[in-house]
């Protein structure tokens, strides 16, 4: 959707604001397709998004075959007496927030973008993840060429398979005359990614590995296509599908815009299901099942390359940002907006469902 907006603060801008994560259900596979996914999909089989618990799923890559899990999402539920997961801490995520949105616009080649990513490993090594790899590479994008850095920080596990938890910190390059610094759109999902490597540093996983996977070049550099958007999920996809990786992961979790004050978050047709009911099932043990997947939903994300390699994968993004999602994309999308309370029960579920994911 194009959009063309004063903001709050006087400044005008014209861009895509919500139009390139709500899709019609067929568009994800063609975009993917469209991209050069050859080492990842099997090709354009169908025009309709499959269900990716099917025994044919042409999201998935050749020779990939795609089985059922073998187990109900209840199953997962932990067993009484397991020792409960680590507590986010709403308030220092909120403070992370804030520190991290101070550094300014996170734009490719911007001062703010090298300033981020500084920011990501100093906190990383300050949580103490034992492992820290930087995924450099150029992207051919619209507006040229760019430079794109994954930061993935690895926590080793007591048995073999690897949970990853996701989220991207770069701004938008269209709207980089303006003062946007996306606080809820990359600025939550850095906050509280912050803390889960705190809760792992001080408390090792006793279970599959942790990796906390900190994309970039998630946002288009001039409007959301095929061919722009997703680099980083792109580029780190296609290795883990050539290396092996892929097959070695149990669950990737997508991180996106949850730090509304009004937390709601959409029920994605393009997530793996059976993971999505996982997911749910630890908000409900939680008692905040009501912040999540309130509404139906088909994204586009950083989640889609991945599900695309054959990963189960959920997106938890809340697009109900102000009315009508008004704040999205725009300089009114700061602090403010966010709160404490929504970073903390974000951050709870995940460790609630890293949890239950540990008991298969």
């Amino acid at each position: 959707m194009k959009l063309e907006a004063v903001t709050g603060r006087g400044e005008k801008f014209s861009g895509s604001r919500s139009g390139r994560r709500r899709l019609p259900p067929w568009l994800p596979l063609l975009l993917i397709c469209s991209a050069g996914f050859a080492a990842l999909a099997s090709g354009c089989r169908s025009t309709t998004t499959p269900d990716r618990d099917s025994p044919v799923n042409p999201l998935r890559p050749a020779g990939r075959a795609v089985q059922s899990p073998g187990f109900r999402a209840e199953d997962l539920d932990p067993k009484p007496l397991t020792p409960p997961p680590s507590s986010i801490s709403g308030e220092r995520a909120f403070q992370t927030l804030k520190d991290f949105v101070a550094l300014g616009p996170r734009y490719s080649t911007s001062p703010g973008h090298a300033k981020a990513e500084q920011f990501i490993v100093s906190r990383l090594n300050a949580a103490g993840a034992p492992t820290i790899e930087e995924d450099k590479f150029t992207a051919q994008t619209p507006a040229g060429a760019f430079p794109v850095n994954n930061i993935l920080a690895k926590f080793p596990g007591s048995k073999d398979g690897i949970i990853v938890i996701a989220g991207h910190y770069d701004t938008n390059y269209s709207l980089r005359n303006t003062s946007y610094v996306g606080a809820n759109d990359g600025g939550s999902s850095v906050a509280v990614m912050m803390e889960i490597a705190k809760a792992l540093g001080a408390h090792p996983p006793q279970g599959y590995s942790i990796w906390l996977l900190f994309t970039d070049g998630e946002e288009a550099f001039v409007e959301w296509s095929a061919t722009d958007g997703l680099y980083g999920a792109k580029h780190m996809a296609a290795q883990w599908s050539r290396n092996g990786t892929a097959d070695r992961i149990q669950a990737f979790l997508l991180l996106d815009m949850i730090g509304d004050k009004q937390l709601g978050t959409e029920r994605d047709t393009n997530s793996t299901p059976w993971l999505v009911e996982v997911v749910s099932r630890a908000a409900q043990r939680l008692g905040t099942e009501s912040h999540f997947f309130v509404r139906p939903n088909s994204l586009l994300d950083d989640h889609l390359p991945f599900a695309a390699a054959g990963i189960p994968a959920v997106d938890l993004i809340d697009l109900d940002y102000g009315f009508d999602n008004i704040y999205h994309h725009t300089t009114e999308d700061t602090p403010d907006k966010c709160s404490a309370a929504s970073l903390r029960i974000t951050g709870d579920v995940v460790m609630e469902t890293i949890r239950a994911l540990n008991t298969r």
